[in-house]
């Protein structure tokens, strides 16, 4: 599974919660909890993914390095 896959489907299910009008947070206008930690779950999968882009880029032969290490 690509990091993007899981990212988008963090995000999707983020705001299907959201939309769920028999939820507690939903029908008393709060945040939900839950959905606010599954966006920022997807976030930081994000960050870290441009973060090794950026260094894949910077250093192309990091890939020799990371095969190395299994």
């Amino acid at each position: 599974m690509k990091p993007q896959d899981i990212v988008e489907r963090l995000r999707i299910r983020a705001q299907i919660r959201r939309q769920i009008s028999t939820r507690k947070s939903v029908q008393e206008g709060k945040p939900d909890r839950i959905a606010d930690l599954l966006e920022e779950a997807a976030n930081e999968i994000e960050a870290r993914q441009k973060f090794i882009d950026k260094a894949f880029r910077v250093h192309p032969n990091l890939d020799m390095d990371v095969d190395f290490l299994e």
